[in-house]
């Protein structure tokens, strides 16, 4: 794509993610998008095929930072326990600081998890094969004990659920905010300590 190109494309961006923080998912139209940005929505079409593929680009571009620093995770030297603890905890609160912060692409994101869109699948698949990778690392040096890898990541799922559902997230009250950091960091300190044990499996 020329560098006008890209131009376009980061204008409509913009517009849109401004769109959405005050209107949320379901008042997102690509007719007011394409009025606010100073084009005709035949243009903006030009560059998304439409407003679901706007709002899929918006969730790439945040999960691949969530991503990338998973990935650096994973492929830190640290003793694997120590890596899947900060995994885990670098995974929630990515996600609790969006819905806090920016709540109304977080709700996007929930949206796109409850319709198994290719964005949400995409992410959980990269996110699961960077925690195999730890989960591997800690059965070969035996800071983990038991059962194959495909156990151990279904085991964390279940154990992990409330703080990495963005459904259960979405549905957090106030007070489940406000305390979701110190029950969560509780939770993966069991986690950890039992797998290390071997009890939990």
């Amino acid at each position: 794509m020329s560098g006008a190109g890209e131009g376009v494309e980061a204008r409509i961006l913009a517009t849109a993610l401004r769109h959405l923080r005050r209107d949320g998912p379901k008042r997102l139209t690509v007719v007011r998008i394409a009025e606010d940005a100073g084009m005709t929505h035949a243009n903006v079409y030009r560059y998304f095929r439409s407003k679901q593929d706007l709002g899929d680009r918006i969730l790439t571009d945040w999960l691949r930072e969530v991503e990338q620093r998973l990935a650096d995770i994973s492929q830190a030297p640290d003793p694997a326990d120590d890596k899947l603890e900060r995994f885990l905890t670098h995974l929630s609160r990515s996600y609790v600081d969006k819905a806090r912060a920016d709540p109304k692409v977080f709700a996007l994101f929930a949206e796109a998890v409850t319709t198994a869109r290719e964005v949400s699948r995409r992410h959980n698949q990269r996110a699961r094969a960077l925690m195999a990778v730890i989960v591997e690392e800690g059965l070969a040096t035996r800071l983990f004990s038991g059962a194959e890898v495909r156990r151990i990541e279904t085991l964390i799922g279940d154990v992990m659920a409330r703080f990495i559902d963005p459904l259960s997230i979405l549905n957090f009250d106030a007070q489940e905010m406000q305390q979701s950091d110190s029950r969560r960091d509780r939770v993966i300190r069991l986690l950890i300590r039992g797998l290390g044990a071997g009890r939990v499996i």
